[in-house]
């Protein structure tokens, strides 16, 4: 039976809360250990859905998966061979396992994967995925619902611009140029610090990369890479969820093994607010200002970054819905991320869509109701709305946010909320 998130209104978020390995590099980072016959170690893997479901997808490649979810340990041994198909069964679930697609073109010279599925938050076209193999000599075609790339003779170096910093393009175009003949130069690449993090065990396998933080990498390909041991960069988008949290609630809280340089967007968005945010020798602090009943409306607009994050976009929502004033919140990135507009007007927010913009007037406060969430951030963004909301919030599809925080509401107890996981009953398929 699925589960849903009963959260009582009227809390106020004080205390700490550790912040775990990065969802969006772990699961990136598993499918750079197929680059390397033998045993990799990932450690600081979270404890999350999505772990789960990419080992799985491992193991169907050939490789074995030693996953310690309570430890945030994951041991893969990948053979000799391996396979070279990812199938839509496990692919649908998660956008992720179009990671593979670079790695396994590289290893194998062939990548048979189903065109992915995952959250509901838009379009992500893979044009940019299969334009970047073509420049390293792959054969690109979509056939019967799968992405199909050959390199029978192997890759070869080449000079390749994104026409957009995609994170994902960058991080297959990458995986695959590694293995390749000769210099590859990417330009205009993202720059997320998940990508320096890919580059870094990349580098530590033996492969040669320069540029690593740059919108430029340049890499030498070698012949073969070494399995290895690393750790999983801390998770900026759950440590942007709590400073969020915190100052939505009119809160307090420590994020322990945050790095507040990875946000620097979001947390000076807060502090011009009038937020208290300051480095803490585990992490970092934010803090309602002194005596304020409400947060203070600021406006946002999702960049690639260095710019403030889409994934926190639906805390920005929320923390706009209940903030002093008007605020213009604008998706530059995904056409669809708006979804949870529709949820927290069931709770009462003032809010009107206009294309990529909403404009946002804070009332003083929520009213409880029945909401589904859409996608991982946005379930995790109306559990916070049902914390500044009258009565309490039943918050549908928790499978989403299992996918990306663990054990989410248990911290969310931690620091002060009265927050349950219970049955679904009226959920119907």
């Amino acid at each position: 039976m699925r589960e849903r998130v009963r959260v009582v209104g009227g809390a106020r978020l004080v205390g700490e809360v550790p912040i775990v390995g990065a969802k969006n590099s772990a699961l990136k980072l598993m499918a750079v250990a197929l680059l390397a016959e033998g045993r990799t170690t990932l450690t600081n893997i979270p404890e999350i859905a999505d772990v789960r479901i990419m080992a799985e997808l491992l193991r169907r490649l050939g490789a074995s998966v030693d996953y310690d979810p309570e430890a945030g340990v994951a041991v893969i041994d990948v053979p000799a061979t391996i396979g070279h198909r990812a199938d839509y069964e496990l692919v649908r679930a998660l956008r992720a396992s179009i990671s593979v697609l670079g790695p396994l073109v590289a290893r194998v010279g062939r990548a048979d994967v189903a065109i992915p599925g995952g959250d509901a938050i838009g379009s992500r076209g893979l044009d940019l995925h299969a334009a970047g193999l073509e420049s390293l000599g792959a054969e690109v075609r979509v056939t019967h619902g799968y992405l199909v790339a050959k390199a029978p003779r192997g890759l070869r170096g080449a000079e390749i611009r994104l026409d957009f910093p995609s994170v994902g393009a960058t991080e297959n175009i990458l995986m695959a140029a590694v293995l390749a003949r000769g210099r590859t130069t990417i330009d205009n690449i993202a720059r997320e610090p998940e990508i320096a993090d890919i580059a870094e065990m990349l580098m530590s396998m033996g492969a040669r990369i320069t540029g690593v933080g740059t919108s430029c990498l340049v890499v030498d390909g070698v012949d073969t890479l070494q399995p290895t041991e690393h750790r999983v960069l801390p998770d900026r988008v759950a440590a942007g969820t709590w400073a969020f949290a915190a100052a939505t609630t009119c809160g307090d809280i420590e994020v322990v093994g945050g790095v507040a340089e990875h946000l620097r967007s979001p947390l000076h968005s807060l502090a011009a607010a009038g937020c208290h945010v300051e480095g803490t020798a585990r992490g970092f602090r934010v803090a309602a200002p002194d005596g304020a009943a409400r947060p203070r409306a600021f406006d946002v607009a999702t960049l690639p970054y260095p710019g403030f994050p889409t994934d926190l976009q639906p805390f920005a929502l929320t923390y706009n819905a209940v903030a002093v004033g008007s605020a213009m919140v604008t998706e530059n990135l995904f056409e669809a991320r708006f979804r949870t507009v529709q949820e927290l007007a069931r709770l009462g927010a003032d809010m009107q869509v206009d294309g990529h913009h909403v404009m946002t007037h804070g009332v003083p406060l929520l009213s409880g109701a029945p909401v589904e969430s859409s996608d991982i951030r946005s379930g995790a963004a109306l559990v916070i709305a049902g914390l500044v909301a009258e009565g309490y919030t039943l918050v549908s599809g928790v499978h989403h946010i299992d996918r990306g925080y663990p054990h989410f509401e248990v911290a969310l107890r931690s620091l002060g909320a009265d927050v349950t996981r219970e049955p679904d009953e009226h959920w119907y398929e």
